[in-house]
């Protein structure tokens, strides 16, 4: 699968992080941000611009405002004229330091947005890179059902009519919630997480054979649903195969692979009569069971050993 580049609006980015805009120009409602590194400018003030990645939103925190302060007017406006020819995404000043006005001028003619946060550097790189990992994740779309139950993000697939909906109502009905139905939006937000929501268009509802769409969250309450969760367990739902050998024991962990990350993955067989609701509750404790270090399979395979070492 081809990667696709993604991009968010700078506007959407400024607005979420409460920065105040000195200087924006005409065009700044079409202003994109495609990445979601940040970049500290201290050594491209001095002079140094190799590999200077002129794409990354820049803040200039207590570091560089110092060496700033240390240039005489002429230099730090002949240092900032050479920063801004290199067509900077934006520029952030951050813990509410003043802006030189030197600062506000070449912004001004390279038309690079300026802003001012009364955050902490550290602070504010850590939550505007948080944001955009998820706002630029590398995503896909993926036709199942997404629950959180206990805690754990529960992605279940299967063919249509297997029953995915009417499980996902009935763990809703039992306290859990629900964050997509039909269409799950899969984010790869770090290297080893996944993230999946539904579409604005399709968010909170839910599609029952017979019945037609449901609103979640009017009927069950705000309680019953979330905006996205991250992906703990894959289920994997399918018809019962008389003679068919299902596993048993649970002591191999299968994996199914999405966006490059293996995501724990069981198979659960459904016929009429098995209560899949409650199933899937006892799947997701398990699971955090396993996080947490304790197998049960391998517990009871422990203990089946030592009674046959007592036998002998």
């Amino acid at each position: 699968m081809q990667s696709k580049e993604y991009s968010i609006k700078l506007k959407a980015v400024a607005e979420k992080h409460n920065l105040t805009a000195i200087y924006v120009p005409e065009n700044y409602n079409e202003i994109l941000v495609k990445r979601a590194d940040l970049s500290r400018p201290g050594l491209p003030f001095t002079g140094f611009y190799t590999d200077f990645e002129n794409e990354r939103i820049q803040l200039i925190g207590n570091m560089e405002h110092s060496y700033l302060a240390s240039l005489t007017p002429e230099e730090r406006s002949a240092s900032l004229k050479k920063f801004f020819s290199y067509n900077v995404t934006a520029v952030i000043v951050t813990t509410g330091l003043e802006v030189f006005k030197e600062l506000k001028e070449e912004a001004s003619l390279s038309k690079t947005p300026l802003f001012i946060s009364e955050a902490q550097t550290s602070e504010l790189m850590a939550a505007i890179t948080s944001g955009l990992n998820v706002s630029l994740a590398e995503r896909i779309t993926q036709h199942g059902v997404l629950v959180e139950v206990y805690g754990e993000g529960i992605l279940l697939l299967g063919d249509s009519g297997v029953g995915k909906s009417e499980t996902a109502i009935e763990l809703v009905k039992r306290g859990h919630r629900l964050i997509a139905d039909d269409a799950v939006e899969i984010k790869r937000v770090s290297a080893i997480t996944l993230v999946g929501s539904a579409p604005q268009l399709i968010r909170h509802y839910i599609e029952l054979r017979g019945i037609g769409i449901v609103d979640v969250r009017r009927i069950f309450g705000m309680g019953s649903v979330k905006d996205s969760e991250k992906i703990d367990l894959i289920i994997n739902f399918e018809n019962w195969v008389q003679g068919k050998m299902y596993d048993r024991f649970g002591l191999d962990t299968e994996y199914t692979e999405i966006l490059g990350i293996k995501i724990p993955s069981i198979t659960i067989p459904v016929k009429p009569g098995r209560n899949l609701a409650v199933i899937i509750e006892i799947a997701a404790m398990n699971h955090r069971q396993k996080k947490m270090g304790f197998n049960t399979a391998e517990e009871f395979e422990k203990r089946l050993q030592e009674q046959a070492g007592m036998l002998d």
